[in-house]
């Protein structure tokens, strides 16, 4: 498909978060903000862009942390699946589609690609020896095992890549040293199994040549990829013993799913299909986008992923595109922008230990655009950086300062002194020139940085310009202007072309801050649809004389770090208080033998679940307890959804007094596990014990 207009064209994503875990600071500035940012900025200049992303939801990460909590994977998985890409909302991630790969247009596409890599030949299959968990009964492949890294020692790594900062190479679970099983910790034992494999070897002249053309590759990611590609690439499993996947569709492949890795990076394709035919509503736009070699397509990711966005991603796209029409091949990527590893006060990121701050927390402590700000001014282009607190302080100073002292006081000498009118500009003197060339220059000078994927240069480029805001106001010393001059002309100048910066600064931070960049345009007093602005509408002219604005507000205010810090800990007492009392109601409690005899605790099975209207927690149940049917109203639909439970049988409190819930009737209650982390987990019986509906608990 050609591209018959002039707009730029590009598919926008970041790395699928796994659903095992509520993503840290760390994760969000290693891809999905640093995406944003470009996404937003290219919408601003006016190209076509299509943002997509989504949960990883498959591979032993969500199977291991599934089984800890003994839940589904699935379960697990959508729980998190919806608690994430809600916090992303709250984080103002423009996705245009966020997803999951469990969702069907995935799962089908992602068959139907390596069926045709298999077509033309890049595919084979061969018995290999594999760990096995004689204790767990299953194959151990990937993050099912941990073990000592062969290349440098670190003895934590994982059995598809060590997880040192200093290493990071691609690994396979019996290259491990001391291996053990990462669910039991137990020594495995080598079995026999079959895999399907692609022969990265038939793709290597292929992939070199795309390394060496693409000269967006950072320095260190084309070395290490030239290595890899000059040390000989490996043949790579495609498929995995396990039964939470996607289900592998080659021949005599029953019971193996396709690995994680070579699945989810094919989700940049389907999430812009799923996009085109669910969203859009014009299936066109698929290949409108992916089948155009004027579309550039650009990856943000952490630099331990940077081997498989830049060797296997493209490697799967050549093998497919192999026996393709032109009009048919998918485009390679134009580029793989990698960071390096945002720490946490010079230590790594860890939830166990409470290290570090997780996306959620922030929210609680700070307003969302303080923390954009930090993440992108301290973001680790070049090597690893900490969050410090103190540079967090510091950051917030130059919010509010250096930026929001400058607005703040251009909005509050015109509506104090002109009745909030934009007073009319008389004859500049070369102070006032140099300001205005800076004002003309600037969209250039940090758009030109954004196209570089030099994020923190644009951001610091934009706080240097308004630096140089505050010496121009503080030396032509308006307030002084006012009193010496009862016209107020000179002092009106001023404040003119001070405003006109005050323009700039709301189209300049947007892709940055964006709810910031909404409130200087709420003040400005644009008509609601100007407040979506455009990267061309930065100008010394843009405000006119005669312009009223409205009544200045603060746009950004102090924060104590000593009280954010107090606040973490007040949030994580809180969820440790939760586990303490769940712990001192077992321990301090005690009930006797006949307290428990009264409790008339029954096997039922649900017949029917139903949402229940404005209650998004609440599902209406009708079970089976043979002897009747009855209704209970639960607070799980957050976790199951009311087709699949359907048919499960269910172990339920049925002497408890009847409760009305939204109008509802609710004649029992059902038993289920909750963890410290609201992970919810019905409690059912053994399927193989075929016991009667109604059957007493004893």
């Amino acid at each position: 498909m050609k591209n018959t207009d002039k707009k730029e064209k590009w598919v926008c994503t970041s790395a699928w978060p796994y659903v095992n875990a509520i993503p840290h600071l760390g994760n969000m500035i290693g891809s999905i903000l640093s995406a944003d940012i470009f996404a937003r900025y290219l919408r601003s200049k006016g190209a076509e862009v299509v943002f997509v992303s989504g949960s990883d939801m498959h591979g032993s990460p969500a199977i291991v942390a599934a089984k800890k909590i003994n839940i589904t994977p699935e379960e697990l998985a959508i729980k998190n699946h919806n608690l994430i890409k809600d916090l992303f909302e709250k984080w103002q991630i423009s996705f245009d589609n966020y997803t999951d790969t469990h969702n069907p247009i995935h799962m089908k596409f992602v068959q139907d690609f390596f069926l045709e890599i298999q077509k033309n030949g890049y595919i084979f299959e061969k018995e290999t020896d594999e760990f096995y968990c004689d204790n767990d009964k299953l194959f151990l492949p990937d993050r099912f095992i941990v073990g000592t890294c062969p290349h440098c020692g670190f003895d934590a790594a994982r059995g598809d890549q060590c997880d040192s900062p200093e290493c990071g190479k691609l690994l396979t679970p019996v290259e491990l040293i001391e291996p053990r099983c990462n669910i039991c910790g137990k020594e495995p034992i080598i079995r026999k199994t079959k895999h399907w494999y692609l022969d990265f070897s038939k793709l290597e002249k292929e992939l070199e040549k795309f390394i060496v053309e693409n000269k967006l590759i950072p320095a260190n990611a084309r070395t290490s990829c030239l290595n890899s590609i000059k040390k000989g690439l490996p043949q790579r499993a495609i498929t995995r013993d396990l039964k939470w996947g996607i289900p592998a569709p080659f021949k005599e492949a029953e019971n193996k799913s396709i690995y994680v890795w070579f699945e989810a990076v094919l989700g940049y394709i389907s999430a812009v299909k799923e996009w085109a035919e669910k969203i859009v509503g014009d299936k066109s736009k698929f290949e409108y986008f992916w089948n155009d070699k004027n579309t550039r397509s650009v990856y943000f990711i952490a630099k331990d992923n940077i081997i498989f966005h830049l060797l296997i991603f493209p490697g799967l796209i050549i093998a497919y595109n192999k026996n393709k029409l032109e009009s048919e091949k998918f485009e390679l990527p134009y580029n793989v922008s990698s960071t390096e590893f945002l720490m946490f006060e010079d230590d790594k990121f860890s939830k166990s230990r409470n290290i570090g701050i997780w996306i959620d927390e922030a929210l609680e402590l700070a307003p969302v655009d303080y923390w954009r700000f930090n993440l992108i001014f301290n973001r680790p282009e070049k090597s690893d950086t900490s969050f410090l607190w103190s540079e967090f302080q510091n950051n917030i100073n130059i919010l509010n300062d250096n930026l929001g002292n400058f607005i703040h006081r251009t909005f509050t000498f015109i509506y104090r002194y002109f009745e909030g009118k934009v007073p009319p500009r008389m004859k500049t003197d070369n102070l006032d020139k140099k300001f205005l060339s800076k004002i003309e220059n600037i969209g250039k000078v940090v758009g030109n940085l954004i196209d570089q994927f030099e994020l923190k240069k644009a951001l610091k480029e934009i706080i240097s310009c308004s630096r140089e805001a505050n010496v121009y106001l503080s030396e032509k010393e308006p307030w002084h202007l006012i009193k010496e001059d009862k016209t107020k002309a000179k002092a009106g100048h001023v404040l003119n072309i001070c405003i006109q910066f005050v323009h700039s600064l709301s189209i300049l931070l947007e892709p940055f801050i964006p709810l910031s960049s909404k409130k200087i345009e709420f003040f400005l007093n644009f008509e609601e649809e100007r407040i979506l602005t455009k990267w061309s509408q930065i100008s010394i002219n843009a405000i006119q004389t005669g312009h009223k604005i409205k009544k200045p507000e603060p746009i950004f205010q102090k924060l104590e770090i000593k009280d954010l810090q107090n606040k973490l800990k007040e949030i994580r007492s809180q969820k440790g208080v939760r586990k303490e009392l769940i712990k001192e109601s077992k321990k301090n409690s005690p009930i006797t033998y006949e307290d428990f005899k009264k409790l008339d605790i029954r096997i039922a099975k649900i017949i029917e679940a139903k949402p229940i209207k404005n209650a998004d927690k609440l599902l209406k149940l009708k079970i089976d307890l043979e002897f009747e049917q009855r209704t209970l109203v639960a607070g799980i639909a957050e976790t199951y959804k009311p087709e699949e439970l359907i048919g499960k049988k269910i172990i339920v409190l049925t002497n408890l007094q009847p409760k009305k819930m939204k109008g509802i009737l609710s004649q029992g209650m059902l038993l289920a596990a909750v963890d410290e982390n609201d992970n919810i987990s019905l409690l059912t019986i053994d399927e193989k014990k075929d016991l009667k509906l109604g059957s007493k608990i004893e």
